[in-house]
């Protein structure tokens, strides 16, 4: 058991994560593939239970970042396909293997160098740069040239994907979606098992192209994304007052004394700082006490931080 001495601790609601992937999959029920976007521990909400809660409503599959999450999901969830985004170098194909571990292609280089190797059953998914100019395959040529080589091999081709940058957009949006299919042009999507484009935000903003069956849901899945279903939060950061000083007019607040009172106040102490994640820029904004807002002032400390509060804050306080 973890015993928590100081009163400051994430909650992460798991039911609001299911009912959540339930209310998105129940609305956008024309995919088959239901991608759960888990990297960087599922956007701070931690791995293993998180993922239990996506699955139990109904994702079928997931991306990660990095090989290492995806062999810590790995242990914990046995069947699941796991799909990494970022690049695997030739001397950990086994590893992927082993372990059922899908690859993205990025490049004919990249290709290339897995050929090199033993790779029997290694499943891939083929990256496509589609204006993010980040990883992926930029040409009709050098896919075409992709495309041969792992018809040659003994690799899985599983899945095509882009990643859409500015879904907000609607205008850049569909250049994006003419530059995939003007890369692809040569490829007959119906050889192609599982095709996704969109993330969060494109999959509620379009809808979804014939030849796609995929979607890859990433912070809708914690309410974060603006949207008209209801989505609820699935986060909240909680912390305590641990004083309150009596300031006066004059004084100031915090290192480098950046805040200076204007009048006669109450700066209440929080038992929370940048190392726990509230970095300094987060001065001026606002936290909750008792559900009422009140402004974060002075330099945020290392371990606490200070609120301008009123006579309803008390000592004790979340």
């Amino acid at each position: 058991m973890i015993y928590i001495y100081r009163n400051t601790y994430l909650e992460i609601n798991l039911n609001n994560i299911t009912n959540n992937v339930k209310k998105i999959i129940n609305t956008y029920n024309t995919y088959k593939y239901y991608f759960g976007v888990v990297k960087a521990d599922c956007y701070g909400h931690g791995d293993i239970l998180p993922i239990k809660a996506m699955l139990k409503a109904g994702i079928n599959y997931l991306c990660v970042a990095t090989l290492e999450e995806a062999l810590t999901i790995r242990k914990a969830i046995p069947a699941i396909p796991i799909l990494v985004f970022g690049l695997i170098k030739k001397e950990h194909i086994n590893i992927c293997i082993s372990n059922n571990i899908t690859i993205t292609i990025n490049n004919l280089e990249h290709l290339n160098s897995l050929l090199e190797i033993p790779n029997n059953n290694l499943k891939i998914h083929i990256k496509i740069n589609s204006g993010m100019n980040r990883l992926g395959i930029k040409s009709s040529i050098e896919l075409d040239k992709v495309i041969e080589k792992i018809n040659n091999s003994n690799l899985i081709l599983e899945g095509l994907y882009t990643h859409i940058h500015t879904p907000t957009n609607r205008e850049e949006t569909e250049k994006q979606i003419d530059k995939f299919k003007e890369i692809t042009a040569n490829i007959n999507y119906n050889n192609i098992p599982i095709i996704h484009l969109g993330a969060s935000e494109a999959t509620i903003n379009y809808d979804k192209l014939s030849f796609v069956n995929g979607c890859r849901l990433g912070i809708i899945m914690y309410g974060l994304c603006p949207n008209n279903l209801n989505l609820e939060s699935t986060l909240k950061l909680y912390s305590e007052v641990i004083a309150i000083n009596e300031c006066q007019k004059g004084e100031t607040v915090g290192y480098n004394g950046n805040y200076k009172v204007t009048k006669d106040s109450k700066i209440a102490v929080i038992s929370i700082g940048y190392a726990d994640g509230i970095i300094r820029k987060n001065t001026n904004r606002s936290i909750y006490i008792n559900n009422k807002k009140y402004k974060i002032v002075g330099n945020i400390c290392m371990d606490m931080l200070f609120a301008l509060v009123d006579n309803k804050v008390k000592v004790g306080d979340k």
